[in-house]
């Protein structure tokens, strides 16, 4: 039977960025763009990028050894890996990392809900938690979008990055530190054509036909999708904070989606919070989709921009369309990188 004083708690951070850095400049060289270009429409300067033969399962891995390592564990009843570009169409990636990291017996499986993806993880975790299913959860964000991404396709092939990042929770009181609370989901079905890969799926294999090859690749349209996630992200944010019990000017930092700088700008004009509360690595990383927030996380926790005992909230926005926030009192939680920085 649930406990209504049980809750999901935040004990360990981790996150990993594949060693291989693509610059603006580089791109610059393949493409017709430039680095100003880049920088002047989505402040990016540089992301990571997995080497031929890899894949999101083995970011997931990394990402998950330092989430555990930060939390001290070795077990987890549950594994939930947020991808919308797993291994294989079949059969999940989340039971693999699992077997991968020592936990083969655990609840595993995948969230696709695109950038929104961390953000549905930990909410079902956080369900499995409190309702007494689980002890433990190790949620994991990871994404290898380079692999999805058109060859000529300037604009995405500059936002987009790979990466991974990890949260281990336990079960514990709802009123301690790191405790999950206040959570908003949402979705759009209605505009799935905005953010979307039209092939590959049982619509497009069901006809019978060849895929057309435009249709494998990734693809977005920025300016309607600029609106919607400004719009979502800031309405989820003020939803989460009231859910919480904190008024929306008592948030001391918000954790978004690192989709775009100018998009993160236009959000916190809307909350009308200062642009300092809202930590930042996108010029550093790109678009890391569903890594993107535990990956922000983990590089603001290892700066000092995030401190134990600030009121934090996570927000995300992405394919679906899909949005949500969660929010907790950030606890004493050190957070395990890479051993190489991102962006080095």
């Amino acid at each position: 039977m649930n406990d209504i004083g049980r809750a999901a708690v935040v004990t360990g951070l981790g996150a990993w960025v594949p060693p291989t850095v693509l610059t603006n400049e580089e791109l610059a060289g393949r493409l017709d763009t430039s680095d100003e270009w880049i920088r002047s429409r989505t402040g990016i300067r540089r992301r990571h990028v997995i080497a031929p033969g890899e894949a999101t399962g083995d970011l997931a891995v990394e990402a998950g050894k330092r989430a555990l390592k930060s939390a001290g564990a070795s077990s987890a009843d549950v594994v939930v890996v947020a991808t919308s570009t797993p291994d294989h169409p079949c059969p999940a990636t989340a039971p693999d990392v699992a077997d991968r990291l020592g936990l083969t017996g655990a609840a595993a499986f995948d969230i696709a809900a695109v950038c929104t993806g961390f953000v549905y993880a930990l909410g079902t975790a956080a369900g499995l938690i409190a309702s007494g299913f689980a002890q433990s959860a190790l949620v994991i964000g990871a994404d290898t979008f380079s692999t999805i991404l058109a060859p000529g396709d300037r604009t995405t092939r500059a936002i987009f990055g790979d990466g991974a990042g990890a949260v281990y929770l336990r079960a514990g009181s709802a009123a301690e530190p790191g405790a999950l609370m206040g959570l908003h989901l949402g979705s759009d079905g209605s505009r799935r054509d905005l953010i979307e890969v039209r092939a590959g799926g049982s619509r497009q294999r069901s006809t019978g036909l060849p895929a057309e090859e435009a249709d494998t690749y990734f693809t977005m349209a920025g300016r309607a999708v600029f609106s919607q996630a400004v719009r979502n992200m800031a309405a989820s944010v003020r939803s989460t904070a009231r859910l919480a019990g904190w008024d929306t000017e008592d948030v001391d930092r918000v954790v978004l989606h690192q989709a775009n700088a100018r998009i993160l700008a236009a959000v916190a004009d809307q909350i009308d919070l200062p642009a300092d509360r809202f930590p930042s690595n996108i010029d550093r990383v790109g678009n890391t989709v569903a890594a993107s927030i535990p990956l922000a996380l983990a590089d603001a926790c290892a700066a000092g921009d995030v401190r134990p005992g600030q009121r934090v909230v996570l927000g995300g926005f992405g394919g679906g369309l899909t949005w949500g926030s969660v929010a907790l009192v950030w606890p004493d939680v050190p957070a395990v990188g890479p051993d190489h920085a991102p962006g080095s």
